[in-house]
């Protein structure tokens, strides 16, 4: 047999010096285009349920929240484990599956059964969703967002974080292979009302009348259109509050004629921002951070120097005093 092949190879020199030409065209394909690591990603199969319900205690998180997640999961298709953690606020529920089912078939079946759980949970309870396509070994990528020496005082914690959620991130989270990009540290701006409970009491309107108010006249509507002149005109009605005086003069309630607007039984009408147990630091000085993570099953290095390139624009796009 060896001898055959010796032979053939021998009588067509051509044929065999083409086949060789493919491997070493395959070996340099497969060589560029190969996932590189730094550490192979060995994590199971698994779907996380998220649920974030503030202010619930963790027996009540247990038992409203986690244990019916779980009691759906149990007997979905190619399930091998399940896990759950119970805190103050947060419940994860962790869905192990078989590694030949794949990335995206669990997702499914586990999303259909978050349609159906939705209606187990009582009301204002939180609302079930699945963590993003990723593993442990996804997050890539970790910047920081800081004021240059001097314009501390220019860029509070909350601009920071401002910068970071409506420029930094969106930029970010448009690289291919990046799936989601999270936010640390600074504080999350707030629109805060404080309302005035001897105003409530003597123009006899409830806390539910005023958050009722709030809710209607903080959207944009449309009214269709009016045809004139064979010309469609369309109609749209713009109740979006984009400043805080579009708050103070949100109607609560008209009595005889008479508006009550938030203004007259609201203290103070102000920017606030979220309660925060901590700070992210960097250098002694409050910065806020970004970090990326990887699209599972992803090129790690494709992605990190599609990254380093994103940053270096989104550099540009940055106020002049920040960094």
């Amino acid at each position: 047999m060896i001898n055959k092949i010796i032979a053939f190879s021998i009588k067509n020199k051509f044929i065999i010096s083409l086949m060789i030409l493919a491997l070493i065209g395959a070996g340099i394909y497969s060589m560029m285009t190969i996932n590189l690591g730094s550490v192979p990603d060995i994590t199971n199969n698994q779907v996380q349920v998220i649920t974030v319900s503030q202010n619930l205690a963790t027996e009540d998180i247990e038992q409203f929240v986690t244990y019916p997640v779980e009691l759906a999961m149990a007997n979905l298709p190619g399930v091998e484990e399940i896990r759950s953690v119970s805190r103050f606020g947060l419940s994860v529920v962790t869905i192990v599956f078989k590694d030949d089912m794949g990335t995206y078939l669990p997702r499914q079946v586990v999303q259909e059964k978050l349609n159906e759980v939705k209606n187990d949970i009582p009301e204002n309870f939180g609302e079930p969703f699945m963590g993003p396509i990723t593993t442990g070994l996804g997050e890539i990528y970790q910047y920081t967002i800081k004021s240059k020496p001097g314009y501390d005082t220019v860029y509070s914690p909350m601009d920071l974080r401002t910068i970071q959620d409506w420029i930094i991130k969106r930029q970010m989270a448009l690289i291919p292979g990046v799936v989601e990009v999270n936010s640390f540290g600074g504080n999350i701006k707030q629109y805060e009302i404080a309302l005035d409970p001897e105003r409530l009491n003597a123009m006899n309107i409830s806390i539910s009348e005023v958050f009722e108010a709030l809710e209607n006249n903080n959207i944009n509507t449309g009214g269709a259109y009016i045809e004139k002149n064979h010309m469609a005109n369309f109609i749209r009605g713009e109740g979006l509050a984009r400043s805080l005086d579009d708050i103070r003069n949100i109607v609560v309630e008209n009595v005889n004629g008479v508006p009550i607007l938030i203004r007259d039984v609201a203290s103070k009408v102000h920017f606030g921002s979220q309660m925060r147990y901590g700070a992210f630091t960097q250098e002694g000085r409050e910065a806020v951070g970004g970090m990326v993570l990887m699209l599972k099953g992803d090129n790690p290095n494709a992605v990190i120097k599609a990254v380093k390139s994103r940053i270096t624009e989104v550099q540009n796009s940055l106020p002049e005093d920040c960094t």
